[in-house]
């Protein structure tokens, strides 16, 4: 039944992705609902898998001695991020059934969408570093297409182009890992990898640990691939929710905790994976202070959030980390979502063409606040609980002056927090014009977000359990949900914490009085503006891949057969390659 539900969980959206195609953009309003009943199915499937959690491989697919078997788990990591994948996806697509009224080439948009969501549970299903690396590189391209879908705008052809050249660094570091699992232990398996880690020489794990972190940092937007998620933000919101806040970007993180057993003891990878989360989340929330375009404050924001999640994996906090994980793509989906209703109904991402929207749009402003609560890690929302244990194991078992950088981290999160509400909902209106409040399909996925993001802390124990029993290499510890709550509202760190957040709010309010202070900062606006100068740096990069390819058309002819033939010929050379290495 388990392997069933796996092959549903992957397969529904893709099927759905297929119909919507064929059914053709002249039948909109039947697309909007075919694709929305494909990914609810999808997301409902999902959560079947939840009564077969194991670590035990529940799917094999033997594809002989050069690629190996392709296999599945369904353990407690996989499971929750498969359903995160679904579930928001699904409530995605509802989303769209409004948000993409009128737009053209409705198949392309869903096709691809249901194909990333059903690519992105593969991804964390599998069991195999081959198979791993296939989904991960479809989940690349279908952002790539999302990102570039208005592709008569250049802005989202650039941006879309960006994000896959970059988030390529993550593919080769992940391929590398697969070929150094192969060539030493003779197959693919994530499992067999993590239970003969031992085999591996300490330079070659090394190399591997290291090139991981590498392919993590380039597809969670850490530091210092981070430039590509703001511009990612061309593509139609609901994407940005779904892709780049809530599963993608999430697959990096996911990729350092599925590993970290077979790591945590490479000389400094922990200090290195710390040091990247560290600098991720600090230098993107003050990126995120400095933004006017409401979809980039939600981009920087990510970045800084997914930086506290790779911070924790440093210091060993797996399950805070997922934890997190699980939070963040709740709240931060739903403040994408409510981001997309303000941008339908008013026709701008300024937030300084904004304003004084909480009397026109009064559901959105509620759900908006609910986000922001969450987001700034305030009392009974799930990102407070979350972000709080990852902040105590910081403290308790990382180095002081690394907690110190996150607790600012923290200020500066409720700083811009309430910066984009103020701006957005209660500065004076820069227009006359009327908006409307979200509709209906808006207003279903908007309550369910919201819902679980005041409520999914409650799944702390259960979550905790889960992850215990079905992650034999992690050595992690069932807890309870009233012993977890119990253990945070005790904690003097958790009322340190809200003090700073509280300062960091302040701070707005008083904002008039420090304008003083910040005139310093004017000066090397550009800079932070620029990404702190990486934005130059991963720009290069973009130009001399371009180059390359522009030099490598050459090799186009034009003639079909030709092009059969390299390809072919190519194909050969690999699988001589593989067999010989066999």
């Amino acid at each position: 039944m388990a392997a069933w539900l796996v092959l549903l969980t992957i397969g529904i959206p893709w099927l759905g992705g297929l119909c919507v195609w064929w059914l053709g953009d002249q039948r909109a309003g039947l697309q909007h609902r075919v694709a929305s009943a494909f990914a609810v199915l999808g997301a409902g499937v999902s959560l079947g898998l939840l009564r077969f959690t194991s670590p035990d491989v529940i799917l094999r697919i033997p594809l002989g001695s050069a690629f190996g078997d392709f296999t599945f788990v369904a353990d407690g990591l996989g499971v929750y991020l498969a359903i995160i994948a679904t579930v928001v996806g699904g409530l995605a697509v509802i989303f769209s059934n409004d948000y993409m009224q009128g737009e053209n080439q409705l198949g392309r948009y869903y096709a691809l969408t249901l194909l990333f969501i059903g690519a992105m549970a593969g991804l964390v299903l599998s069991d195999s570093l081959l198979l791993t690396f296939l989904f991960w590189e479809i989940t690349a391209f279908c952002s790539y297409a999302l990102i570039s879908f208005h592709n008569d705008d250049p802005k989202a052809v650039a941006g879309g182009i960006k994000a896959l050249i970059i988030t390529q660094i993550g593919g080769i570091g992940l391929l590398f890992g697969a070929i150094i699992s192969y060539v030493y232990l003779g197959n693919y398996q994530i499992h067999l990898f993590l239970q003969g880690v031992d085999a591996l020489p300490p330079v070659v794990l090394a190399w591997a640990a290291f090139g991981f972190l590498i392919a993590a940092a380039a597809k969670s937007a850490q530091v210092p691939f981070h430039t590509w998620l703001p511009d990612a933000m061309e593509a139609p919101t609901p994407i940005s929710a779904l892709i780049h806040a809530a599963t993608m970007v999430n697959a990096g993180v996911y990729l350092l905790a599925r590993f970290f057993p077979a790591f945590e003891a490479v000389p400094g990878w922990r200090l290195a994976v710390m040091l990247v989360g560290l600098v991720s989340a600090l230098l993107a929330a003050v990126m995120a202070i400095f933004a006017g375009d409401l979809k980039r404050v939600l981009a920087y924001s990510t970045i800084s959030q997914l930086g506290y999640m790779v911070y924790a994996l440093g210091t060993g906090a797996v399950f805070a980390s997922q934890f997190h994980l699980l939070s963040h793509s709740l709240f931060k989906a739903l403040l994408f979502l409510c981001a997309g209703a303000v941008i339908h109904a008013v026709g701008t991402r300024d937030m300084f063409e904004m304003g004084a929207l909480r009397k026109q749009m009064p559901f959105v402003y509620a759900v908006f606040v609910i986000g922001a609560l969450a987001l700034a890690g305030l009392p009974l929302s799930n990102g407070f609980f979350s972000k709080e244990l990852i902040l105590e194991y910081g403290l308790a078992h990382g180095p002081f002056w690394a907690y110190a950088g996150m607790l600012a981290g923290v200020g500066i999160t409720g700083l811009y927090s309430l910066r984009m509400l103020w701006l957005v909902f209660y500065a004076p209106a820069h227009s006359a014009k009327q908006v409307h409040d979200a509709p209906a399909a808006m207003r279903l996925s908007l309550s369910l977000l919201a819902l679980g993001t005041l409520t999914t802390w409650l799944l702390l124990g259960p979550f905790s359990a889960v992850l215990a029993e079905s992650l034999p290499y992690h050595a992690l510890h069932a807890e309870s949900t009233l012993a977890g709550l119990g253990q945070v509202l005790s904690a003097w760190p958790t009322w340190l914490a809200l003090a700073v957040v509280l300062v960091g709010m302040a701070t707005w309010f008083l904002r008039d009085r420090l304008a003083g202070l910040a005139e310093p900062l004017q000066s090397v606006l550009a800079f932070i503006q620029d990404g702190f100068g990486f934005e130059w740096v991963n720009r290069q990069g973009v130009r001399l891949t371009n180059g390359v390819a522009s030099g490598l058309q050459a090799t186009q002819t034009g003639l079909l057969g030709w092009n059969v033939a390299y390809i072919v010929g190519g194909l050969i050379l690999l699988l001589s390659l593989i067999l010989w290495g066999s």
